[in-house]
């Protein structure tokens, strides 16, 4: 929270209306007190002026835009933050604007996440309760939960198909929650976690006593054919209009990338329309 800051002029309106403009803010964002009143002179002249003394009231939304524009500008990076604060939920919603957001989210969104966590610590800091902070750009989590659902499926297939676990690769608690929700209510297959942070990591393995699945390989081999000549087919789709070297992602990736690329597209095609409209 800031400081308590003092402020004359010959009346109190007059020393508000300074602390106004030295803090560059309005009468609501802020809290003053009166130190002395103006008193008046002969004749009615003031002789005395008045003093206050004025902070600014703490808000969510400054914290927030302030610590985040500082993080930016050391990183190069021309952005900025739409800030919403949910007061009776206890949820404060970041959404980071600019271009190429990609450095910002880094790999697999762990700069994104690491962020995230700094710009709640701020948040937290010296106040009472504790509001939770989600931290997006280029709807990022909901892209990221997408496409891990889909892993899971796939990953539950495969341990069905093969009767062999599967560990996935380490994943931070937030997406290991996604996997073990998008497989909770699978008839065939559960899942755990293994490892120590930052390398813990999801295994799916088949549930015991499990026989039905494994007795249908009439149905399995059929449902089999169908998923590979579908993978086939999106990867040629893929490859043709996205290009040749993308044989190391995988399937859904795919998917979840190329709708990213066409619906960036369609913004950028937008924001050149409306600018030469302007310019008209």
């Amino acid at each position: 929270m800031e400081d308590w800051k003092e402020f004359t002029g010959k009346t109190v309106d007059d020393a508000l209306t300074e602390a106004l403009i030295k803090l560059e803010t309005t009468s609501e964002n802020i809290e003053y007190e009166v130190i002395e009143k103006e008193s008046k002179g002969l004749l009615g002249m003031f002789s005395k002026p008045a003093k206050i003394r004025v902070k600014l009231k703490f808000s969510i939304e400054k914290v927030a835009r302030s610590f985040l524009d500082k993080v930016f500008n050391a990183m190069g990076i021309d952005a900025k933050a739409e800030v919403i604060y949910d007061e009776a939920g206890q949820n404060v919603d970041i959404n980071i604007v600019g271009d190429d957001m990609g450095v910002l989210i880094g790999k697999r969104g762990q700069t994104l996440d690491s962020l995230q966590y700094l710009t709640s610590l701020v948040i937290n800091k010296n106040k009472e309760g504790y509001l939770k902070v989600k931290l997006d750009t280029e709807n990022y989590r909901e892209r990221r939960k997408e496409t891990l659902e889909n892993l899971a499926k796939n990953i539950a297939f495969k341990v069905k198909r093969t009767h062999k676990p599967v560990s996935l690769e380490p994943m931070n608690p937030y997406e290991r929650r996604i996997i073990h929700s998008a497989l909770q209510n699978d008839k065939y297959v559960e899942t755990h976690s293994e490892g120590e942070e930052p390398y813990r990591k999801v295994v799916v393995t088949l549930k015991k006593g499990v026989k039905d699945y494994s007795n249908n390989r009439i149905s399995s081999n059929r449902e089999s054919g169908s998923v590979k000549k579908y993978q086939n087919q999106n990867k040629k789709d893929f490859t043709k209009k996205y290009g040749g070297n993308t044989k190391d992602y995988s399937t859904d990736y795919k998917k979840d990338y190329a709708a990213y690329l066409e619906q960036k597209a369609a913004a950028k095609a937008a924001e050149v329309a409306k600018a030469e409209a302007e310019v008209k």
